[in-house]
């Protein structure tokens, strides 16, 4: 499940210009569906920048496609990479037991806010890591996210033949304009509430300590291995003596 952040292929900063023309649609009650499990979603920094380009270079072909809008090379993505800027936008990703980085979302807010803030939102999943709805899960984070700091509209730019984000979209009660090859998503948020904050707040904790943990127990693993790979140098010399 993917989406556009931008199609221009020289530059692929993200696009997040928002039309006179888009549909307002109806103010509904947003309600995140509960997971069956949860998923650790965790806000990414600066320092993530490199996995983030690793993540979108294990793309194929038809993925990064459906994620930019066009086939971007491995140079184009390290220039979209490059232009990430943290302080403006939020990047969310989820990362698996190996601290490989499986699927990212990307707010891009509107740089022209105005009385009605906007944001648009991006996603890939890498193929593996398919069919455990972590588009969604990365849409609500997404949405109760620009809730919390004040984005009345959230919108998503796809092509038309990306069914998966559509539906993802379509579940939260966005509307919908198609435009040929591309369509655009447009969903009012409601305002935020303490709960929406508080949930967030926990969300982002549970999150870290999770990374850390995975980040502790594949040291352990590593220091494992490290150790089996001198028992056996060691079991080797005293053969050949």
């Amino acid at each position: 499940m993917f989406d556009i952040l931008s199609r221009n292929p020289d530059s692929l900063a993200p696009a997040v210009a928002v039309p006179d023309s888009a549909p307002q649609a109806q103010t509904n009650a947003i309600a995140s569906r509960k997971a069956d499990v949860m998923v650790p979603i965790r806000s990414l920094g600066e320092n993530h920048r490199g996995r983030i380009a690793s993540h979108l270079k294990a793309l194929d072909a038809h993925d990064r496609y459906y994620r930019f809008g066009f086939a971007a090379n491995d140079e184009q993505i390290d220039r979209y990479v490059t232009g990430l800027d943290f302080e403006r936008d939020e990047i969310f990703g989820i990362y698996n037991r190996n601290l490989v980085l499986i699927a990212v979302a990307h707010l891009a807010y509107a740089p022209d806010t105005g009385a009605n803030p906007s944001a648009e939102f991006g996603v890939s999943v890498l193929a593996q890591a398919r069919g455990r709805h972590y588009g969604t899960r990365l849409f609500e984070r997404a949405m109760m996210h620009a809730r919390n700091v004040g984005v009345s509209r959230l919108y998503v730019h796809v092509l038309s033949e990306n069914t998966a984000m559509l539906k993802i979209a379509s579940h939260a009660g966005a509307t919908f304009v198609r435009d040929g090859a591309e369509t655009e998503g447009h969903l009012v948020l409601l305002p935020a509430t303490l709960n929406s904050h508080l949930t967030e707040l926990v969300e982002e904790h549970l999150a870290q300590a999770n990374y850390q943990i995975k980040l502790q127990a594949r040291q352990i693993r590593n220091t494992f291995s490290s150790l089996q790979s001198a028992w056996r140098g060691t079991d080797k010399a005293e053969t050949r003596e």
